[in-house]
């Protein structure tokens, strides 16, 4: 038999394939039954066959060209490219993610940590005058006094927009060195965010109580939710990494540590944003000759953006999930 007439013998085939390419073309490939689905790749696979024949036998143009197109619906259909899919990005961020969040322990020892160890400092700072010298060095509460001695509000545009560069990288880093130190089997970022939390305590304890005061509230006042919070975050999720290395479940320690990795990605995103827009209003609006009352609103509003997602959300998500 020529090839010609076993060729055109399969042109039955074809018009099968073609039939089923068009029942499934759009939203309908998710409602296609599961054997017609096998068929289709059958069909796929033989007219794959028949378009390599067809080639290298040289038949005419328009039925190698039609064996091309009908090859290329095909495979589009059943390879189809990985687009962008909002509703598992939302389903993430706005369900799983603050469910997660809720029930992880690491995130809540984190903030036992952190804010255990900030408050008891700034207090401790505040009773009692030199603690903050001792905790983190009479240069750096010199340092401090002369950076809040005249009003923040005497920027430039131009200077606030460096502000905001340099806030973005130091920011960032503050969350890239709690995250990094979790990862020496989570003790390094216990101790990691301890020391943030005491130094950032003992600082504030002393600038509530000196002459610097208004200044120092006034600049701090509205970036503070986002920036703590994401210390918070990033302490987090290096300590979640950390522990599996030590707690590993069975598995190998790279195996624990790359399912935990993978687990605590969207967590260190979340850092990481929180970190930027912290930066943007600490670049933007904190050192603004905005009214004190203006700063006040943007942290009020950041923090019930705070308790909506991460609590609200959190406990309505954790709820879905265990329904």
């Amino acid at each position: 038999m020529k090839v010609s007439e076993l060729i055109e013998q399969r042109r039955a085939q074809w018009l099968e394939m073609e039939q089923l390419c068009q029942e499934a073309s759009g939203w309908a490939w998710r409602r296609l039954p599961p054997e017609k689905v096998l068929r289709l790749a059958a069909l796929y696979r033989s007219t794959c066959a028949d378009l390599a024949l067809a080639e290298a036998s040289l038949l005419p143009s328009n039925t190698v060209n039609y064996l091309h197109q009908l090859v290329a619906r095909g495979h589009n259909l059943l390879y189809p490219s990985r687009m962008f899919n909002f509703a598992a990005w939302r389903r993430e961020l706005l369900q799983n993610l603050p469910a997660r969040l809720i029930t992880d322990r690491c995130v809540w020892l984190a903030m036992l940590i952190f804010w255990g160890g900030f408050f008891g400092a700034m207090a401790l700072a505040a009773i009692r005058p030199g603690t903050a010298e001792q905790a983190v060095g009479a240069e750096m509460i010199e340092q401090m006094e002369e950076m809040y001695s005249e009003p923040v509000s005497s920027l430039s545009v131009n200077e606030r927009g460096l502000m905001f560069g340099f806030y973005v990288k130091h920011n960032t880093g503050i969350g890239l060195r709690c995250f990094a130190y979790g990862l020496i089997f989570g003790v390094g970022g216990l101790f990691e965010t301890l020391s943030n939390a005491l130094t950032l305590g003992a600082i504030f304890g002393h600038m509530f109580t000196s002459d610097y005061r208004g200044n120092f509230v006034d600049f701090v006042t509205a970036h503070g939710p986002f920036e703590l919070t994401a210390i918070v975050l990033s302490a987090a999720a290096g300590m979640k990494l950390g522990f599996s290395l030590i707690a590993t479940g069975g598995a190998s320690r790279l195996a624990s540590l790359r399912r935990t990795a993978h687990e605590t990605m969207p967590t260190v995103c979340a850092a990481m944003v929180l970190f930027f827009l912290a930066a943007i209003i600490e670049g933007f609006i904190s050192p603004s000759p905005a009214p004190y009352a203006a700063k006040l609103t943007v942290a009020i509003v950041s923090l019930v953006m705070l308790f909506l997602y991460f609590v609200v959300l959190g406990i309505m998500g954790h709820r879905r999930r265990a329904a």
